[in-house]
């Protein structure tokens, strides 16, 4: 795989930390207003993020094993 390759990908899975942490921060204000819809719709796509992150996080290392 190409650094810059590389590269876009780190930066796409950082990215989508921190979305997945702002997501999970949302989640436990609307679990502490008792707002439970919103609370489930937020952990829902956080959850969803999450494993896309570890699935992006297993393509680049299997790619820097190659």
């Amino acid at each position: 795989m190409k650094s810059e390759t590389r590269n876009v990908l780190l930066q796409a899975y950082a990215q989508l930390q921190e979305i997945i942490d702002k997501l999970y921060e949302a989640h436990d204000r609307a679990i502490a207003n008792n707002d439970f819809d919103d609370a489930s719709l937020l952990a829902s796509r956080a959850d969803r993020l999450y494993e896309e992150a570890e699935n992006l996080e297993i393509v680049i290392s299997e790619q820097e094993q190659r």
